[in-house]
């Protein structure tokens, strides 16, 4: 019994070893645009709006087994609906990318760098700086990321909150605009992230 059990533990611990981040190698790792995704949600007084926007380049930069930097550029013009479909999908997404959103003709990409990284006590958990820049307006952020690896690839993922009239990014926003009652879209809009490496 005590062996059996012991053999257990061995396994599960060989599993566990599999996902942490020793395995990741150092250097400058290219995210892999087809296996990254982000998705975003944007909520208001009656309801929310899900979709994705995608990736048009990025990289993580490893030192010693850990995430020590890194940046991503996002593809604005992508940015898409994911729970509406027709006429109603076509109208959102050109309105998201009109001058009242995100001015993608003006803005094609927003960027985001690390500038600083602490780990948070916990293998592959970090609490991460960065410089997010939409529509040429630049501010400093902080987010939680998780990082783990499959194989010779490295994981990171990420929730991010975004307040988008910091960035110019107003319509609908009670913050600025008077008597909107159910018209209004909350300044808040959050992005779920996972970055996949090429290699």
């Amino acid at each position: 019994m005590k062996t059996t059990k012991a053999m257990l533990l061995s396994i599960l611990a060989l599993i566990a070893m599999s996902f942490t981040t020793n395995s990741i190698s150092d250097g400058i790792h290219n995210i892999d645009k087809g296996n990254s995704q982000i998705i975003w949600t944007g909520k208001k007084v009656t309801g929310e709006h899900v979709g994705t926007v995608a990736l048009k380049s990025g990289q993580l930069q490893i030192v010693d087994g850990k995430l020590t930097g890194g940046e991503f550029v996002i593809d604005m013009a992508s940015i898409t609906s994911t729970d509406l479909e027709g006429e109603y999908l076509q109208k959102l997404n050109g309105h998201l990318k009109s001058a009242d959103f995100f001015g993608v003709k003006t803005y094609p990409t927003a960027t985001l760098k690390i500038t600083r990284v602490v780990s948070k006590g916990i293998e592959g958990a970090y609490k991460v700086s960065a410089n997010l820049t939409i529509k040429e307006t630049t501010k400093a952020i902080k987010f939680d990321t998780q990082l783990t690896s499959e194989g010779n690839k490295v994981v990171a993922v990420s929730d991010i909150t975004i307040d988008r009239s910091e960035f110019d990014v107003r319509y609908g926003s009670g913050s600025f605009f008077d008597n909107l009652g159910d018209k209004t879209i909350y300044d808040d809009f959050y992005l779920q992230i996972k970055l996949v490496t090429a290699e």
